[in-house]
């Protein structure tokens, strides 16, 4: 069995670049590609759904991160995979929020590419190492998840909701209404308790146990 596969992108050599190299990937197959978000809508009206969408970031009209919200809400069950040239927590985590199940950079090695996918089918994720498959692990376990949940403060539960904001410490620390210091104890106590080691690793758990603003 073949996965098939759509690319939104708007730079089109890189478009037809993926097509090439995931044409030698025996699983997988590019059934069309699309220069923004708005392109792709109007292409799948005629066209068969694709079970993976590898989606740009950074696009005219419509973006990565509209067109994610826009296949969450129409078509959740196409896995989306990010491929862009940000690595920043804030876009990460925006295209997570908004239904992304992967992402990966575009100097990304074809072979690195066809594990992503693999362990996007296979999985149902893939992330960079720094937001690890050991968060999801744990928190795909019921029982870990409640024991982790009970040992949560209120205030903890509060400050993991705004990570998955775009607001910085700083301004979370105002929106508590407490010190920046206060934040990072919140920040370090969840480290702890969660064996976690980022933002990004708070966001996503935060956002796979409802804990969003």
């Amino acid at each position: 069995m073949k996965y098939t596969i759509a690319i939104v992108d708007d730079h089109v050599l890189i478009a037809n670049a993926l097509k090439s190299i995931i044409s030698n990937f025996n699983q997988y197959e590019v059934i069309h590609i699309s220069e923004n978000g708005l392109d792709f809508q109007e292409k799948i009206t005629t066209k068969p759904l694709p079970n993976i969408v590898l989606l740009d970031v950074s696009m005219p009209i419509m973006d990565g991160f509209e067109t994610a919200k826009w296949l969450k809400e129409n078509h959740p069950n196409i896995l989306i995979m990010t491929l862009s040239m940000q690595d920043d927590e804030q876009s990460l985590i925006k295209m997570i929020k908004n239904g992304a199940k992967g992402y990966m950079l575009k100097n990304t090695q074809p072979v690195e590419l066809e594990k992503g996918l693999e362990a996007l089918i296979n999985k149902g994720f893939y992330f960079p190492d720094w937001a690890s498959s050991k968060i999801f692990t744990s928190i795909g376990d019921d029982n870990i998840n409640a024991h982790l949940q009970n040992n949560l403060s209120e205030r903890e539960i509060e400050f993991l909701k705004y990570t998955t904001t775009e607001m910085t410490y700083k301004q979370i620390s105002e929106k508590m209404f407490c010190s920046p210091r206060t934040i990072e104890n919140y920040r370090d106590s969840l480290f702890d308790k969660l064996d976690l080691k980022s933002r990004v690793g708070l966001a996503v758990y935060a956002l796979k146990n409802g804990y969003s603003e």
